[in-house]
């Protein structure tokens, strides 16, 4: 296989296992899905690629030598500002952690398949989704949940209804923000469960409500 047929293969790579992560992201309803996790695996791995080898054609000498490292790095710190963007700071409460984390590690394993490391790659790709779908199943928890929900905007009915459901399935509603959405309410809340519940049961026990669309859980 001649060299530019292997960069193309750890560009292919990058991007399928970026968006693997992306799809999980996507199902979960968050703000990145799997086209920015594609890209960004994508992204890391083209500047692992050109920080190893895009300067092959430069003359070095013990007076003049590049750090071709210097490119790579970069992706480290400038991921940050797209993670960033998906945090949001409302009611003294952070949310999107988890999908920044998610990017951050996705960038990895670009920059992984991008130096040609597959099996690295592959492997954490393995126990990222492990632990963003697999254990998340297992290992129901009782604590804060940040739903984001979106209701007929009916003059509050549908909202009381709601709230009225959720004390009586054992979800307290810590706090809780609205914001009109045309003929819409968007909803988003802050809940605590007083029994076991994974992500899963709380999406498919809102998914069953009328007239109500789940737009985020975290």
């Amino acid at each position: 296989m001649t060299m530019p047929h292997t960069f193309l293969l750890r560009i292919l790579v990058a991007a399928l296992l970026g968006g693997a992560i992306g799809m999980e992201r996507g199902l979960r309803a968050k703000e990145a899905g799997f086209r920015t996790h594609f890209l960004v695996a994508l992204g890391a791995a083209l500047f692992m690629i050109l920080s190893a080898h895009g300067f092959a054609d430069v003359a070095f000498s013990e007076s003049h030598r590049l750090d071709v490292s210097r490119i790579a790095a970069q992706v480290v710190s400038g991921i940050g500002f797209i993670g960033a963007g998906t945090i949001i700071f409302q009611r003294h409460a952070v949310h999107g952690l988890t999908t920044a984390a998610g990017l951050w590690v996705t960038a990895a394993i670009g920059m992984a398949a991008g130096a040609g490391l597959y099996v690295i790659a592959a492997f954490a790709t393995a126990l990222v989704l492990l632990g963003l779908e697999v254990l998340n199943g297992l290992l129901p928890s009782v604590g804060h949940r940040t739903v984001s929900v979106s209701l007929p905007n009916d003059d509050g009915a549908s909202l009381h209804c709601l709230l009225d459901r959720l004390h009586a399935e054992g979800l307290k509603v810590l706090t809780f923000s609205t914001a009109p959405e045309g003929q819409r309410l968007g909803v988003k809340m802050e809940l605590r469960s007083t029994r076991p519940l994974s992500t899963d049961q709380l999406l498919q026990w809102l998914t069953s409500l009328d007239g109500l669309s789940v737009e985020g859980i975290e």
